[in-house]
């Protein structure tokens, strides 16, 4: 299953969820008309109007479960910080020298540069001991992902970078959309409950002063008996909860297992974390008081005994990994943890991950890192041979190849700008740096465009850190953004909005800034805005490639336009654009006066595109850049952003090509 596969498979689970809703809403509002009803004829005495009894409080039952659904919703469009802080989640720096913490955020890291989305935020519940970890987000933009502290003790790397790629599926995947759309809808069916122990509450209060007052009220207080029937109902929601937990989660959960397999290119890793899951005391279960509303999205069973499990049972995951597992192992490990519980830092030191290569280098993995050094990045005028097919099959699907590859991108990426791109106060002159046109006349309009809205100092800082970034490599230039875009993201919504209108400045300070220029700063620029509005609304890829044909052909022309320089060399490029877009279709090559500038207008529609059609979207832009079947370095990183705009992360395809030509 590919990824707009998975893109389809994940729309069909959101329409599973809603009426999975509207049937739990259904059962509750029918529990809640029956104790309305029991409770007027107790205390009226007679029938009455019923049918006007039960329309009143179906609308109030189907008005309170809304609303609270609403609110939570609403409540969460934090993101997934939100989500981790609500669990006691503890941010993690970006610039931390703890080891425990600064070996997760490597781990992160890599494994974010190798999925091709941004860093994610990142958190330790450092109360809980079990082991178990979640993503949690709207988009990869306003991601977070949390591990408990007994995961960080517990787990050696291979480990930890198994649950940390289990997690990341349900970033690249869409997986963490529609978690947090259920945990808003689940909230809305147990709030019953909790009005239902209050009327419950006030009714036993009420109750004796009514009978003890001897006045003529006479009638019977109905609030008990109503406070019952809320607590019933919110009880039927309780169950419906569950019950839609385990549909929406079980199966995504063997995937997520699959594609960490896939991610790290071994098993043990991630069949060891469940192993320790299975034979440690704490297990995965978590003591948070809000642990059940975010069952289904963590890497673990929340609570260890439940009828209706939101995980598949840990034996099954494990033999699903290795098929001869005998859950006997568990037994005997679970013997020998009791004397002795596992250390993960120990178990590093046994397998030769100390010092610096434990914190910052992933275990060998296989034959792709026998033999030292990683190849040497190719220079800028490589072209590497590609096909449609297999860009289309690397998007958000990558290997452990990819993973090796991003741990030695960071690697080539010397130091001082690892420390500028993860601090705070650092990363913005870096990140401008980046986004600095190569030429003079550029660069000049772009630096007085900042120095104008943004004040001298920055634009000046900005300016040294281009003359620094000179000779970085092409391929490390976007892992360099990706890294600093959480210290970015860390700041008031007023910082946000300042660093929005910096980015869009120096986006449109010159018409002749350069399509990956642009592009990048474009990626950077919808990232932000993701980070600062997540976009929590139910569907986002409504339009069809018919209703998008003048933004895509503008995106052809323009791509076609600037890789070259003849124009009926760009016309072939741009029709064979066509040809893998709509077979047999004719649109005219017709490329736009104001170049790049001229797709402003086309990444919305262009990103809201149904799977299938983006899928042929993507296609259709390797077909240009590719058109002579090679790509330059240069030409594949900018394919890699502008799939990052259209929200299909790709992977660093040089690692992983299968063939190249000098």
């Amino acid at each position: 299953m590919n990824f707009f596969e998975r893109q389809r498979q994940v729309r069909r689970l959101s329409v599973r969820l809603v009426l999975l809703f509207v049937l739990a809403v259904v059962g509750i509002v029918a529990v809640v008309d029956v104790a309305a009803v029991l409770a007027f004829n107790a205390t009226a005495g007679r029938t009455g109007d019923l049918i006007g009894l039960v329309a009143v409080v179906t609308l109030g039952t189907v008005a309170a479960i809304g609303l609270a659904a609403l609110v939570r919703t609403l409540a969460l469009r934090g993101g997934g910080g939100k989500v981790a802080r609500e669990l006691g989640g503890v941010p993690v720096p970006s610039d931390t020298t703890d080891p425990e913490l600064r070996r997760l955020r490597n781990v992160v890291e890599e494994m974010a540069l190798a999925s091709g989305v941004p860093v994610p935020e990142v958190y330790v519940l450092p109360d809980e001991d079990a082991i178990n970890a979640f993503a949690a987000g709207w988009s990869p933009s306003d991601a977070a992902v949390a591990v408990t502290r007994g995961a960080l003790r517990r787990l050696n790397r291979d480990e930890l970078q198994g649950v940390i790629a289990h997690e990341f599926s349900h970033v690249v995947n869409g997986d963490m959309r529609l978690n947090i759309r259920l945990m808003g809808l689940l909230f809305g069916i147990l709030f019953l409950a909790v009005i239902g122990r209050g009327l419950l509450r006030a009714g036993v209060l009420s109750g004796g002063r009514n009978r003890g007052g001897g006045g003529g009220g006479g009638g019977a207080n109905p609030l008990p008996l109503v406070g019952i029937a809320m607590l019933a109902a919110g009880y039927v929601g309780v169950l419906a909860g569950r019950l839609i937990q385990a549909s929406v989660s079980r199966q995504r959960e063997y995937l997520a297992d699959a594609s960490a397999v896939q991610y790290t290119r071994q098993t043990r890793g991630i069949a060891g974390a469940l192993k320790k899951i299975g034979g440690l005391t704490e297990g995965s279960e978590l003591k948070a008081p809000k642990r059940d509303e975010v069952g289904h999205m963590l890497f673990g069973e929340a609570v260890r005994a439940s009828w209706f499990a939101t995980h598949p049972p840990l034996v099954d995951r494990i033999r699903a990994l290795e098929p001869s597992f005998d859950p006997g192992e568990l037994r005997r490990l679970s013997q020998r943890w009791a004397a002795e519980p596992p250390s993960g830092r120990q178990e590093d030191a046994a397998l030769g991950l100390v010092g610096r290569a434990a914190a910052e280098a992933p275990p060998p993995t296989g034959p792709a890192q026998d033999g030292g050094s990683p190849a040497p990045l190719p220079v800028a005028g490589t072209r590497i041979r590609v096909a449609p097919d297999e860009v289309l099959g690397r998007v958000a699907a990558p290997t452990g190849t990819d993973y090796t590859h991003a741990a030695a991108l960071l690697d080539r990426i010397p130091d001082p700008l690892l420390d500028r791109a993860r601090g705070r106060d650092t990363a913005v002159p870096l990140l401008f740096g980046l986004l600095l046109s190569g030429e003079p006349p550029v660069r000049r309009q772009q630096h007085a465009a900042v120095a104008q809205r943004h004040g001298p100092d920055l634009a000046d800082a900005a300016l040294r850190e281009a003359e620094a970034l000179a000779a970085l490599h092409p391929m490390l230039r976007l892992p360099l953004a990706e890294l600093a875009f959480p210290a970015l993201r860390d700041r008031p919504p007023a910082e946000l909005e300042s660093l929005l209108a910096a980015v869009f400045t120096l986006i449109h300070a010159d018409d002749a800034i350069d399509v990956w220029e642009y592009c990048l700063s474009r990626l950077l620029l919808a990232e932000l805005e993701e980070s600062l509005r997540p976009d929590s609304r139910w569907r986002t890829d409504r339009r069809r490639l018919t209703d998008a044909r003048s933004a895509a052909a503008y995106l052809l022309s323009v791509l076609a336009q600037v890789g070259h320089s003849d124009r009926s060399a760009a016309e072939r490029a741009f029709q064979s654009g066509v040809d893998a877009l709509r077979p047999g279709a004719t649109l005219p090559y017709a490329p736009p006066e104001n170049g790049v500038l001229a797709l402003e207008t086309a990444w919305p529609v262009l990103d809201g595109l149904r799977p299938e059609d983006k899928q042929r979207l993507v296609a259709a832009t390797v077909a240009v850049i590719s058109h002579d079947g090679t790509m330059t370095v240069p030409e594949i990183e900018l394919l890699r952003t502008i799939c990052g705009l259209l929200h299909c992360p790709l992977p660093p395809l040089v690692g992983g090509m299968t063939s190249s030509a000098g």
